[in-house]
């Protein structure tokens, strides 16, 4: 049987509310990376209040999370304040990381088609590796479920 190991993530550096986020600099620790289509919407607000009330119990395993969006890095220091959120927004402006991660698509809303951010999660641990991915993100209860897979590494 062929053993089939974890994918490794694709390097990156981009710019954050907590300063630049590399591929490099977090090696050695494990960390989250939930891909939100847009800043200050329903369903991404919610997203990042989950994560957001989850924060503390993931600093506890010692994982970092990190929510990411095309939004710039003044969108998203006012969506944090205006929903008083504390979890790290990275801007992959350029969508290179989303495109790297398969999460950039084709999607259609009311008869129009466009390209956006397909709601999708990675865990990956301190060698770089992708342990666990979530696409198609349905949000209820998903932050919940990156913890018990977190607590699992």
């Amino acid at each position: 049987m062929p053993d089939t190991a974890p994918a490794l993530a694709p390097d990156f550096t981009l710019p954050s509310t907590d300063g630049e986020v590399s591929l490099a600099a977090l090696k050695g620790t494990a960390f989250v990376l939930f891909f939100y289509p847009r800043d200050d919407t329903s369903g991404c607000t919610k997203e990042n209040e989950a994560f957001t009330a989850l924060l503390p119990q993931f600093e506890a395993l010692g994982v970092k999370v990190y929510g990411i969006s095309k939004d710039t890095i003044a969108s998203h220091e006012k969506f944090m304040a205006k929903k008083n959120l504390s979890v790290p927004l990275i801007s992959d402006e350029g969508s290179d990381l989303s495109e790297r991660l398969g999460v950039w698509k084709q999607k259609s809303m009311y008869g129009k088609t466009f390209w956006g951010i397909e709601r999708s999660t990675f865990l990956i641990d301190g060698d770089g590796r992708i342990v666990q991915e979530w696409r198609k993100v349905k949000v209820p209860g998903h932050a919940e479920a990156v913890l018990e897979a977190a607590r699992a590494l």
